[in-house]
């Protein structure tokens, strides 16, 4: 019989003697102590932790090696860079995942390509007509009806020209740079004819194509000069984005109008002359651009009166901010 106790466990045995008498024996097993000895755990330790160490890292290299140069490469196919085909490489599904990225990457430089140059044709194609319809123009008696169509036709022509200057601003064809957003301003500055003012925030670099994005500027802060008078340009970042707001004290835009000056040729002046009105390619040439860098433009009206626009763009990983932010306004 044996009898189980928290520390022990018994046995009784009883076996009976040829005599008739029995003979008894009560034995009592105490459980051993947990040994461990020292050298033995201390190896155990390490020969575990080395395979560990070994099989994991094997697993995540394979696993997050592939996927942490997918999302480099996302990042900079987002701000526009040129991104160089990823190799094929891990396990199955991100063999799957890098090999789908690359076709779509073909197919999205395909597509844009192919659209650039079909405006690009069309604009060169019209140039031909558009001469020989002023020079047919010139030949024209009436003064009157002459001057006309000369004004039609040179009319068409601008926005021929406008439309190619649009479509190179589709092709990705700078090289990105690492530039300081304040004297990146200041230079734009000195450029521009008419003053505005720059509120200096805290020193930012980022990782632009310097003549898109000097464009971009230069269509709001141009676009705010003409038409809100006294123009202020702020510049600061959040939430690893570059945010420039360009504001003005003039009347702002209808709420129901503020995408639609986005579309190309829109134009919230109603007449014809190009000196107050332009062709309505600015802001979509501000926006192409900023969404080629992976950010976007976008427009509100400020409550004391006057319009914001702010372009905002992604801060790649090698930006750097210092210093505190400095409310000085710089006069143009």
């Amino acid at each position: 019989m044996m009898k189980g106790e928290l520390s022990a466990v018994e046995m009784n045995l009883s076996i009976a003697l040829s005599d008739g008498d029995w003979l008894n024996v009560e034995t009592r097993f105490e459980r051993p102590p947990l040994q461990w000895p020292f050298y033995s755990t201390l190896t155990f330790a390490v020969s575990a932790a080395l395979i560990l160490i070994v099989v994991f890292w094997f697993l995540l290299t394979r696993l997050t090696g592939p996927l942490r140069r997918l999302a480099s490469a996302s990042e900079r196919l987002g701000r526009g860079e040129a991104v160089l085909e990823l190799p094929v490489a891990g396990p199955l599904e991100a063999r799957n995942l890098t090999k789908a990225f690359n076709q779509m990457q073909k197919r999205l430089t395909r597509f844009v390509a192919d659209r650039t140059r079909l405006l690009a044709a069309l604009g060169h194609d019209l140039k031909s007509p558009l001469t020989a319809m002023r020079v047919r123009a010139e030949m024209v008696d009436d003064e009157e009806t002459r001057g006309s169509l000369i004004a039609c036709v040179e009319e068409m022509q601008s926005m021929v020209e406008s439309t190619i200057t649009f479509s190179r601003g589709l092709i990705n064809s700078e090289d990105t740079e690492l530039v300081e957003v304040g004297e990146f301003l200041a230079s734009l500055q000195k450029d521009i004819v008419d003053p505005f003012q720059i509120t200096h925030g805290p020193k930012i670099q980022v990782r632009i194509r310097p003549m898109a994005f000097r464009r971009a500027l230069r269509n709001l802060i141009e676009n705010a000069l003409r038409y809100g008078g006294d123009t202020t340009v702020i510049y600061e970042a959040q939430h690893q984005l570059l945010v420039v707001s360009v504001l003005d004290d003039g009347p702002g835009i209808p709420e129901e109008q503020l995408e639609q000056v986005f579309e190309p040729f829109f134009r919230l002046e109603e007449s014809r002359s190009l000196e107050t009105g332009g062709h309505g390619l600015g802001l979509s040439i501000s926006r192409t651009i900023a969404r080629a860098h992976g950010g976007d433009v976008t427009l509100s009206n400020r409550d004391g009166g006057g319009l914001a626009a702010q372009i905002k763009i992604p801060l790649s990983e090698d930006v750097s901010l210092s210093g505190e932010k400095n409310n000085r306004a710089m006069p143009g």
